[in-house]
């Protein structure tokens, strides 16, 4: 029963008592009650305390005084105050009063002058508070970022603080937004984010949501592009000299090289099978003279005179510039820009390099060869 009505029920019950007992002519016996509103509270809210008596004095010139004890109880006359702490633990608790009636200076003194009473509160315990969170996005890469939105409520509106973990990446904040990061290292997959709130009573509460991670897409392959192809073939005295067509092309394969600083281009040239023949017989020639006699390597001393050109006329760095054999029976020499990351070996296979210390750039004329030239491939 809830014992505001409980005390009540005494009080009226003692009332009825008393006048009873004057109609039978006894010494009325002073009656006291006490109930306390709210029976049930949290630590920190206020309680009242009712104390009920009936004196059934007709004298005139009576008191009546209430005394009241117990923690945090303050009060005059029949109503009293109890307040509490936060800090209170939770349980019951206990308030008296004390009720004297009598003569001014002589309040309970005589029989049936006083009585006393008590009455209980329970303090609870503040409930744990609850907290709920979301990620915006919920799939990112590994190098991007989400907002985590929480909320955290208390049933008795206690001051809350937010905290946040992740099992990857990093994540801040101390609110009820916090910032996650994922990094370029960060694995792929599921991602558990632990968002906690906790009271000032150290009650607390925490939820887990997921990021899904996305797998990186894989690195886009640098492959190598075909440019223009210089011909040899209209000078037939000079078949390894550039002629103005050539060098059209090749200020195309410059403008191409600065437009990606940190690309290559290799030049493969070819030569003719009676190209290679008419080496072929100079070798042996050079031989029969113990190595004195001049070589001529078409191809080599074409892909030669075209760097020579970018590097001289175009201004583009020689490492820049890598020469090579072609497998073609043509007086053609092919050319291909190779952005950083390609591989021409794997585009190109077949490709054999040229030892360009063998060969002297001509611009205007066929220079003599060195002896015993080889070029590697032909």
């Amino acid at each position: 029963m809830d014992s505001s009505l409980e005390w009540k029920r005494v009080a009226v019950a003692s009332l009825v008592l008393a006048i009873s007992a004057v109609a039978r002519g006894e010494i009325p016996q002073i009656q006291l009650a006490c109930g306390t509103i709210p029976t049930s509270i949290y630590p920190g809210e206020s309680v009242t305390v009712h104390a009920i008596a009936n004196s059934v004095s007709t004298k005139r010139h009576v008191n009546v005084l209430y005394k009241w004890s117990g923690a945090g109880v303050t009060g005059e006359g029949a109503t009293a105050h109890v307040a509490t702490a936060d800090s209170m633990k939770a349980g019951t608790y206990s308030v008296s009063a004390e009720v004297l009636e009598g003569k001014p200076g002589k309040e309970g003194q005589k029989p049936g002058e006083s009585a006393t009473c008590s009455a209980s509160y329970t303090v609870k315990e503040f409930e744990p508070p609850t907290v709920s969170c979301s990620a915006t996005p919920s799939t990112i890469m590994p190098d991007s970022s989400g907002i985590i939105e929480c909320k955290g409520t208390s049933p008795q509106n206690r001051p809350l603080t937010y905290s946040y973990s992740t099992s990857a990446g990093t994540i801040h904040g101390t609110g009820i937004v916090a910032i996650f990061s994922g990094h370029s290292s960060t694995p792929s997959g599921p991602i558990t984010v632990t968002c906690s709130v906790e009271d000032d009573n150290h009650h607390s509460a925490s939820t887990q949501i997921t990021i899904m991670i996305q797998a990186p897409p894989p690195p886009l392959q640098s492959h190598v592009r075909t440019l223009c192809s210089l011909s040899f073939g209209l000078d037939k005295k000079h078949p390894t000299r550039l002629d103005d067509q050539g060098k059209a092309c090749l200020n195309e394969i410059a403008l191409s090289l600065q437009a990606d600083p940190d690309a290559k281009v290799v030049l493969a040239a070819d030569s003719t099978a009676a190209e290679k023949e008419e080496t072929a017989k100079q070798e042996t020639l050079a031989a029969s003279y113990m190595g004195h006699g001049d070589v001529q390597y078409f191809a080599g001393q074409r892909a030669v005179n075209a760097k020579d050109y970018l590097v001289r006329k175009k201004g583009i760095d020689a490492s820049r510039v890598v020469l090579a054999i072609g497998s073609g029976d043509s007086q053609m020499v092919h050319n291909y820009l190779v952005p950083a990351g390609a591989a021409f070996n794997e585009d190109m296979a077949g490709t054999n390099w040229i030892n360009e210390t063998e060969f002297t750039p001509e611009e205007h004329h066929t220079v003599a060869w060195r002896p015993r030239a080889i070029e590697k491939g032909q």
